[in-house]
């Protein structure tokens, strides 16, 4: 039972791993243009992901509707991360942060749409509670004021990294309990390499290829092992982990972590500063996971 439990937790263990790209990214990962770096991410992460799937799980042969779906999963990856890089880039640090919003809402409602999930007290109350503790987070760190201006295509992409991230989620449901977390994740990311290999191709046509001696220093190739080896493939089958023993509207509120964890590494390793906002929007973030972690079945 403890056991069930503490995989139950394991999604919220793959959001502070997300929240670290924040530092990572501040140490050196600006040289790669932002979707040749998601190619290499996911590349290596596919690698590593292999090597243990054929170490620890049993040779299988999935049929043509599972390598479809396997591929549905793919895009959705390939879409999550080249959307979410055009969002940043067209919109401010205060419209970004709805990405991280938006997302753990639009699980909730796929996971009820698409799985006939039901939605207890318990977990709407604290998805709403640790909605609020997170917008308390991101007012300290962004001014929220400036949601409404800039670009709309930017905020629109944003708006497609959730969905897309969302779609991964639910869809990745039946897959994940008929084999497992770990194939899952991996045959999934390895479907996301060659669409974004070509969206990659693309990029490095328009914008002129990478020629940086900071591509072969050691702040890039920490971050760049950081990035493929802990915040994809580790985090991505931890986040599919959770989805073994919990509904995903359950997985979707961990979500809610990575910003807390991003602000407070910020603060340890760059000796960025945290307002009393911070330390509000943190604890009653913490009240919402524990509303729904200790209120659901496993």
């Amino acid at each position: 039972m403890l056991r069930r439990y503490v995989y139950a937790l394991a999604p919220l263990v793959a959001a502070a791993l997300w929240g670290g790209m924040y530092v990572v990214a501040k140490w050196g990962l600006s040289v790669v243009p932002p979707v040749t770096l998601s190619f290499l991410r996911v590349a290596i992460a596919s690698v590593v992901l292999l090597a243990l799937v054929r170490a620890t799980k049993p040779a299988r042969s999935f049929s043509r509707g599972e390598w479809w779906r396997f591929t549905g999963l793919g895009a959705a990856i390939a879409v999550t991360l080249a959307t979410q890089f055009l969002g940043t880039e067209l919109t401010n640090a205060s419209q970004s942060s709805l990405l991280t919003v938006m997302t753990p809402v639009f699980i909730l409602l796929l996971g009820v749409a698409v799985l006939d999930e039901r939605v207890t007290r318990a977990k709407a109350t604290g998805l709403v509670i640790a909605t609020v503790g997170t917008t308390l987070v991101l007012s300290g760190q962004y001014d929220l004021s400036t949601l409404t201006d800039g670009n709309l295509v930017g905020i629109a992409a944003l708006f497609a990294a959730s969905l897309a991230w969302a779609i991964y989620t639910v869809w990745g449901r039946d897959l994940v309990r008929r084999y497992s977390a770990l194939e899952t994740a991996t045959y999934a990311t390895v479907t996301s390499v060659p669409m974004l290999f070509g969206l990659a191709t693309v990029e490095l046509w328009l914008r002129g290829p990478v020629i940086d001696e900071a591509v072969t220093g050691l702040p890039f190739l920490f971050g760049l092992a950081y990035l493929s080896v802990f915040a994809t493939a580790l985090a991505w089958y931890l986040w599919y982990k959770g989805l073994e023993y919990v509904d995903s509207s359950t997985v979707a509120v961990f979500f809610f972590a990575q910003p807390v964890v991003g602000s407070a590494l910020g603060a340890l390793f760059l000796g960025e500063n945290l307002g009393p906002l911070f330390f509000v929007g943190g604890l009653v973030m913490a009240v919402g996971l524990y509303v729904v972690s200790v209120r659901t079945e496993v």
